[in-house]
């Protein structure tokens, strides 16, 4: 009996890692379609200035993505990194331009404010038992009033912080390899997306993060703190979505209070988009990239292209919902 029911989950298991692969290699050969329209459609597309562009906006979307994966894999939503990424950058304006606090300082700021609210929101799940939707839902709002609030509405420069708008704009491997002019935005992405992705598959945390979204109650039952690991998957999160606030706020060398909302959308888009399922339990960091890069050409090319920004906004609500709806069709077959 007890082998029939090993090889029936290995079984799962296969079709569930089949499925994803499928999904990250569709999602890949969608973005090679989508580079290569956009070239043939312009040929101001492909510059490398262009191609600069596209990776500093997917930098700050993909470190928002990365940490919306996280949520998603437990079987949760989180609708408010967008604003939380702003509250962020506000709290380091506060800390540097207010205060006049030295660059590292502001860093941890920025991190462990985003530690903080994701831990709230964390807390709000797993304690009180609200729903993710909801309880996001209210911590975006409380996080956008907050922001307005704290900065008085107006934007916080950090004009006397040297060194600040390196933190994104920069490139140390442009310094190195000149002909490589990468952003360091872009160099801090792939790092959190590696980190990240070795806490999914190394440990602890992240076995309890899959665990969480297959089935919750029988890891409850089996005596594990779900609410403790679901509280530390938020707070994690928090904090990746403060090195997000860190590189909007160094892109833009200031941190803009009404800045934020909308960012959410295009992160959860990614992360469908990447294969992670809306049902929790199964999702990589890789297809989160692919999916952010994917936002980011489409965005870029559109905007070359001269689409309005209306429709880019209808482009965007069209694809969150064909990925949700592939996503559904995925989990039938499986």
């Amino acid at each position: 009996m007890t082998q029939t029911m090993d090889a029936a989950q290995t079984g799962q298991k296969k079709k569930l890692i089949g499925g994803g692969a499928q999904q990250r290699l569709l999602a890949f050969a969608s973005l090679i379609v989508l580079l290569i329209g956009f070239s043939i459609a312009s040929p101001n597309f492909m510059q490398t200035s262009n191609m600069i562009a596209i990776l500093q906006a997917t930098s700050v979307n993909g470190v928002l993505a990365v940490a919306a994966t996280l949520v998603i894999i437990t079987g949760g939503i989180d609708l408010s990194v967008g604003t939380m990424m702003t509250f962020t950058a506000v709290m380091t304006g506060v800390v540097l331009t207010y205060l006049g606090m030295p660059l590292p300082l502001g860093v941890v700021t920025a991190i462990a404010t985003g530690a903080f609210c994701g831990l709230c929101s964390g807390t709000f799940v797993a304690k009180m038992k609200i729903p993710p939707f909801i309880a996001t839902l209210g911590m975006m709002l409380i996080l956008k009033g907050l922001s307005l609030v704290i900065s008085g509405t107006r934007p916080i420069y950090f004009n006397d912080t040297p060194g600040f708008d390196l933190i994104s704009r920069g490139s140390l491997i442009g310094e190195i390899i000149p002909a490589v002019p990468i952003p360091n935005g872009v160099l801090i992405l792939f790092i959190v997306a590696i980190v990240a992705s070795y806490i999914l598959s190394n440990t602890v945390l992240g076995r309890y993060t899959f665990a969480l979204g297959s089935n919750e109650e029988a890891v409850r039952l089996s005596g594990v703190n779900t609410d403790r690991w679901k509280m530390a998957v938020y707070a994690l999160a928090g904090g990746i979505v403060g090195i997000g606030g860190l590189l909007i706020a160094s892109r833009l060398n200031s941190a803009q209070p009404a800045l934020g909302l909308g960012y959410e959308l295009e992160a959860i888009a990614a992360v469908v988009i990447g294969g992670t399922s809306l049902s929790g339990g199964r999702g990589t960091i890789l297809g989160t990239l692919i999916g952010a890069l994917i936002m980011a050409v489409l965005t870029n090319g559109l905007r070359v292209l001269t689409v309005a920004q209306e429709w880019q906004t209808v482009v965007t609500g069209v694809i969150i919902i064909l990925a949700v709806y592939a996503d559904m069709l995925r989990r039938k077959k499986v």
